[in-house]
């Protein structure tokens, strides 16, 4: 049995891994569960798995969740008793739900750079870490792979790119690796023509052709921000340098990702676009759970095609190159500018071709710190959201 502690648990990721806990109750137990602001479908979660903790954003939401959860059992037991759950809020909250003592893994599936701190605190707890909040290593790879290390804790990766690589490295030898072929879909625009672009609207970036995700990370996608940030998570989880690192645009999502060998085998990993397969490997590593997906249709799928990344046309992927290169702080700050970009996109306050222009001129801005503290990448972080905010008001 293994005790899950599930940070964003009603977005994607969360909702995915619960399936996953219900599928085998025999073989997961949940004991903390954190989410943002989704209080009712968080009370539902902790009525069905009965966690020790629940987390939310802030203390009012907290007020409104123990209320919903006394109302729910009264309703059930003539009560006035809530369950028994310790309701949280805030900062110490989502730590307490990393670190909490009847855990032995946490999912760490909050969206963007609120999942750093979470995940270093579990990390110092000695938690195993099932990562999917890609932003942790993007802003603070070195830190966050060096105190695993020095734990003895492992980080399995959830995004279904890095779980392929993962799977693909699996039983063989680190010096034998020539590349990591990092797959991408291309998103909704692949064959969009750019002079196009500055009529796309939110809706139009929302609907990505072959995954269902939640709304930041499809607008990542939509830009291939989401690769970008990937290229710098495998960068560190895989310990492999830039050069080394290859994104190819593959539109039918059935090749995960692929690593090549210096004799010129390619491994890949395949399956169809649904992320419990990789959710259920993380959680169950190392085996496999019986989850009854079908494998692909290969017989009637047709052609499986391969291209370049258009960098001119998506800007976003070679800013997140460019950060990577550089290092220091600068990941930090493409990560911070693009997450307040992206906001201000789904509230249409800006177009969605001001989202690069909003990133390059926050980084340009920016003084890198090399060999970065956390202070110093929490600074950044902070610095580059102000700066990202004034940009959206220069044209």
């Amino acid at each position: 049995m293994k005790n899950l502690s599930i940070l964003g648990s009603t977005g994607s990721i969360g909702r995915n891994t619960l399936k996953i806990v219900e599928m085998f109750p025999e073989r997961f137990a949940v004991k903390a569960l954190a989410a943002k602001s989704n209080v009712a479908l968080l009370a539902s979660q902790i009525e069905q798995f009965c966690p020790e903790i629940a987390v939310v954003f802030d203390e009012l939401m907290a007020i409104e969740l123990k209320t919903m959860l006394k109302k729910k059992t009264s309703e059930v037991s003539k009560t006035s008793e809530a369950p028994g759950v310790k309701i949280l809020y805030g900062e110490d909250g989502y730590r307490a739900a990393a670190i909490h003592d009847a855990v032995d893994i946490v999912v760490t599936a909050v969206v963007g750079a609120a999942g750093l701190k979470p995940t270093l605190a579990a990390i110092d707890s000695g938690k195993d870490i099932a990562l999917a909040n890609k932003e942790t290593l993007v802003m603070a790879g070195e830190i966050v792979m060096k105190q695993a290390a020095d734990k003895g804790v492992k980080i399995l990766p959830v995004d279904s790119e890095h779980s392929a690589i993962f799977q693909c490295l699996a039983g063989q030898r680190k010096e034998d690796v020539d590349k990591i072929l990092l797959t991408a879909s291309g998103g909704p625009f692949l064959n969009k023509p750019k002079n196009e672009f500055a009529d796309i609207t939110r809706e139009d970036a929302l609907k990505h052709p072959t995954w269902q995700m939640g709304k930041k990370i499809s607008i990542d996608s939509a830009t291939l921000m989401n690769k970008g940030l990937e290229v710098i998570e495998a960068k560190w989880l895989f310990d492999v340098s830039q050069d080394r690192i290859e994104v190819v645009v593959h539109p039918q999502s059935i090749i995960h990702s692929m690593v090549s060998y210096k004799d010129g085998s390619v491994i890949a990993q395949m399956g169809i676009p649904d992320m419990k397969g990789a959710i259920a490997y993380t959680i169950s590593w190392p085996e496999r759970l019986l989850l009854n997906q079908p494998i692909p249709d290969f017989a009637n799928m047709g052609p499986l095609t391969f291209q370049h990344p258009d960098m001119e046309k998506f800007p976003c992927l070679a800013l997140a190159f460019k950060a990577c290169d550089v290092g220091g702080t600068l990941p930090a700050v493409l990560n911070a500018a693009n997450e307040v970009a992206v906001e201000a996109f789904l509230e249409d306050r800006i177009s969605f071709v001001r989202i690069p222009e909003v990133i390059r001129n926050t980084m340009e801005k920016h003084t890198v710190v090399k060999n970065p503290a956390l202070s110093d990448i929490l600074g950044a972080d902070e610095w580059a959201r102000e700066q990202a905010e004034k940009e959206l008001f220069i044209s």
